[in-house]
């Protein structure tokens, strides 16, 4: 057998997925899992978006869109960034995508040439960093405390950028750490940028509507910083509509045209049908996503609180998704049985394994001091998985 590409060695499988599937595997054998791994809202696509699904069914919305999408859905994108966040586009510079990813890798591969340098604060949600490695570019971590909430700072950002350095990526709110950055903290970096003009930007806003501080902001609205910002968004999240693929980039046009060129040769268009639901979400009213993250809010409050409680358990403050990513270096070089600890990694694995709790390592998103919980689940969930987690920790000695 002839080998594989050489591309293949440069990326890894993500560890959300990994433990995601080593949980499946083990509720198979009638193990009783509590999965806080999973970043999916645990609730039913809204009504009223169903229902303009099933009406563009009848209506023969069934053949291939344009690459871009439907003129109508980028211009619902166009009503949304306007009415949302203040941004002004055009639908020409909107790209409409097979999910939130994809809108990722079609600005990474039309921006990044082999040796550019790409900047991530870290954490930072896994597949940046591998879409990167896809391109040949050079990955600059830039490690973000717990002590300023997991944000990167002015001074930070300015010391990691070279002669070399191409593009930015962050996301706000955060995966895996739930921060959000203020208006302030975005003026503070846009600053930065406005003194290197080579450097492109992508803001990943994909957990937008799920906010607890108030406003969302975005760092496309200063000064020319939206010439050189693609802002990747989509439906999974404020939408509960994970399973239907739709994410978008609202960018220059000339990345715009680029992204859909690029697309144009992997996917082609989204489907059909979800564009006709995306244009109901888009531009409908907010209750439905408010309603969601009253939930959330509920959630992340009691989540917080029992972890909090665990003693040797490190954790920061979330404003917005629904993750906690609390530090648990505490319990390194500790042991139950035959079972000793030596990182994250194993920590996570003892949790399934001992406590049958899934959760994600903090190796994963470049923080090997963490782990990340998703509260995207019931509350009776977070109760039982709550208690496993500090009865067990609370075995290591």
């Amino acid at each position: 057998m002839n080998q594989l590409a050489e591309r293949l060695s440069r990326i890894s499988e993500p560890q959300t997925i990994k433990m995601a599937k080593l949980g499946r595997e083990l509720k198979a054998q009638g193990i009783d899992i509590v999965d806080l791994s999973i970043g999916e809202p645990d609730f039913d696509t809204p009504e009223h978006i169903r229902e303009a699904a099933k009406k563009a069914i009848d209506e023969g919305f069934t053949h291939y869109t344009p690459v871009a999408g439907y003129a109508e859905v980028r211009q619902a994108v166009v009503h949304k960034l306007k009415r949302d966040n203040g941004l002004d586009y055009t639908p020409e510079q909107i790209v409409v995508t097979t999910g939130a990813k994809q809108s990722l890798a079609n600005a990474v591969l039309s921006i990044v040439n082999p040796g550019d340098e790409v900047i991530i604060p870290t954490p930072y949600w896994v597949t940046y960093s591998e879409q990167v490695a896809l391109c040949q570019g050079v990955v600059v971590f830039v490690p973000c405390s717990i002590e300023n909430n997991y944000k990167i700072t002015p001074e930070q950002l300015e010391a990691a950028i070279t002669p070399k350095s191409r593009l930015f990526m962050f996301s706000s709110p955060c995966n895996p750490t739930g921060s959000v950055y203020s208006k302030e903290e975005l003026e503070g970096l846009a600053a930065v940028f406005a003194r290197h003009p080579q450097i492109f930007i992508i803001s990943d806003e994909i957990y937008e509507y799920i906010n607890y501080v108030g406003k969302h902001e975005s760092i496309a609205q200063f000064g020319d910083l939206k010439n050189r910002t693609i802002v990747i968004n989509g439906l999974s999240k404020g939408f509960a509509m994970t399973g239907w693929r739709l994410g978008y980039l609202a960018a220059p046009l000339e990345i715009a045209k680029a992204c859909d060129k690029i697309q144009a040769q992997f996917t082609s268009a989204t489907c059909s049908i979800t564009q006709r639901a995306a244009i109901t979400a888009l531009t409908g009213d907010l209750s439905t996503a408010e309603a969601m993250v009253a939930e959330f809010k509920k959630r992340r409050a009691f989540i917080h609180e029992a972890l909090k409680n665990i003693p040797g358990m490190k954790v920061n403050d979330p404003e917005g998704a629904f993750y906690m990513f609390p530090d648990i270096s505490a319990f390194f070089n500790k042991s139950y049985e035959d079972t000793h600890i030596k990182n994250a990694d194993d920590l996570c694995m003892y949790l399934l394994h001992k406590a049958n709790v899934s959760v994600v390592t903090g190796s994963a998103f470049q923080q090997p001091d963490c782990i990340r919980l998703s509260y995207a689940t019931t509350m009776a969930n977070l109760e039982k998985g709550a208690a496993r987690i500090k009865e067990w920790l609370g075995k290591l000695k």
